[in-house]
């Protein structure tokens, strides 16, 4: 590997793209600690140094790669656009005019990716406006109260509307130009340029997690924290890895087809079908909804007692709960997090599994698995085999996801408090991204390499 490395450098054009793909990365995160106008930073670090475990914040921090415990103009990172790009991926089956772009080539392809920057605009105004009265409410009581302390000129008063529309005219154009430099490091530099933005956000956050972990006041406490997060990265990482790039190969069976003059005998081959084919979307999504109640519940809390203020707490600190104080609470949380991931997993897989016409397309080219007729019977087999393996890859999804509560619940068991911390520095599905994009960079760097007849890294 040292020797790939050493030729990769040797070489002016790739070493030029490497070189541009680390500058793009170093830009990103200098962009990263501008915070944005209008917040009141040192109120919003006091708020975020004293609950570092709120919900809200951690979940929209892993979004943005770290950018919104500063409040940076890059606080949503590139996330509307992926929302824009899987609100069209669920789209493309129901719009028939989506469906013939997918079939027209590059051209289709550049109309799709035009139509998702255009989605992203309007995404990423909305999601400023979520974003900020979203860690409002989870500031305390009542969201208005909240957003005060931190941005006190932000509202659509008449005398607020020109602080507010520079906040977010900041936080959209911090979104452009992190979507920007991403598509700069897919056409200049090495490996997918969104993918990589997201990882030098969350490897960005990595050294002060671990700076963190030490920083613990009881030395056994430190101590059993620090070896349990080395153990559970390994391992992590080494279960993504092999669920990352397992795969089903159905075989397929080419008839004899003649094209013009030549004959071309019938060819063997398969269909790859990956155990994890929805990525940390199925996560994301379940995070989404279940951090939901707690910030609705934000808004009727009142301070002044009474059964509406205790339902309103009690919801408000779901997913909080100590398992030694309320472990009906923690058990629901987490068991509903895991419940949701797989459902989501499911169905993302099988949403994606049907864009890709695999049925129709072997039937166009000839192609047929053996002992399968073509059509629906193709079709069925396929939908069975997918939802089998699936059923593998969600269940490593939900794992991963309740990682912090398995451990919570390890901490009370063994009485080491705050153990928990060792799943917190890098979560599961940030993880699921680091090793997905790492291997992805290997693979274009290798391919490079293997251009130029040198050997691979791998």
């Amino acid at each position: 590997m040292i020797e790939s490395v050493r030729a990769a450098f040797s070489l002016p054009d790739l070493r030029r793209r490497i070189l541009f793909t680390v500058f793009i990365l170093v830009i990103y995160r200098l962009v990263a600690n501008i915070p944005v106008p209008g917040v009141d930073l040192a109120a919003w670090l006091n708020f975020t140094n004293a609950s570092s475990t709120n919900q809200v914040v951690n979940f929209l921090d892993l979004l943005s790669g770290g950018a919104v415990r500063n409040f940076s103009v890059m606080a949503m990172g590139v996330y509307p656009y992926i929302t824009a790009s899987i609100i069209i991926q669920l789209l493309t089956p129901i719009i028939p005019q989506l469906q013939e772009m997918d079939s027209e080539g590059e051209s289709g392809r550049n109309r799709k990716n035009r139509i998702t920057y255009y989605i992203t605009v309007p995404l990423s105004l909305l999601q400023a406006i979520g974003q900020i009265r979203l860690v409002g409410f989870s500031l305390g009581v009542g969201g208005a109260d909240g957003l005060a302390q931190i941005m006190p000129n932000f509202g659509f008063a008449p005398d607020q509307l020109l602080p507010t529309f520079t906040t977010l005219l900041a936080m959209m154009g911090g979104t452009m130009f992190a979507i920007w430099m991403g598509e700069l490091i897919t056409e200049d530099g090495i490996g997918q340029g969104i993918s990589l933005i997201i990882f030098g956000g969350i490897v960005a956050q990595i050294l002060p997690g671990v700076a963190g972990l030490f920083q613990l006041d009881d030395a056994a406490t430190r101590i059993f924290t620090i070896v349990a997060f080395l153990i559970i990265t390994v391992l992590t990482i080494f279960v993504i890895v092999i669920v990352q790039e397992g795969q089903r190969r159905i075989p397929v069976q080419y008839g004899r087809r003649v094209r013009g003059r030549k004959v071309y005998q019938g060819q063997s081959s398969y269909v790859p079908l990956k155990v994890n084919t929805a990525g940390m979307i199925p996560i994301i999504f379940a995070q989404s909804i279940l951090i939901f109640p707690s910030v609705l519940a934000g808004i009727f809390i009142t301070g002044e007692g009474g059964f509406v203020d205790t339902i309103a707490t009690s919801l408000s600190r779901f997913g909080n709960a100590d398992p030694s104080v309320a472990p009906v609470g923690f058990a629901v949380y987490w068991l509903s997090f895991f419940i949701l991931v797989v459902g989501f997993t499911f169905f993302y897989t099988d949403v994606m599994v049907r864009q890709q016409n695999i049925p129709q397309t072997l039937q166009r080219q000839g192609g047929f698995i053996p002992g399968i007729r073509p059509g629906k019977r193709t079709e069925d087999y396929i939908t069975k085999v997918v939802r089998r393996i699936t059923f593998a890859g969600a269940i490593f999804l939900g794992t991963v996801a309740i990682l912090p509560g398995i451990m919570g619940l390890v901490g009370v068991i063994l009485n080491i408090p705050d153990i928990e911390q060792s799943t917190l520095v890098v979560s599961g599905s940030g993880l699921i991204i680091v090793v997905g994009v790492v291997i992805d960079t290997m693979r274009q760097l290798e391919s490079q390499l293997l251009m130029r007849q040198y050997e691979g890294f791998i």
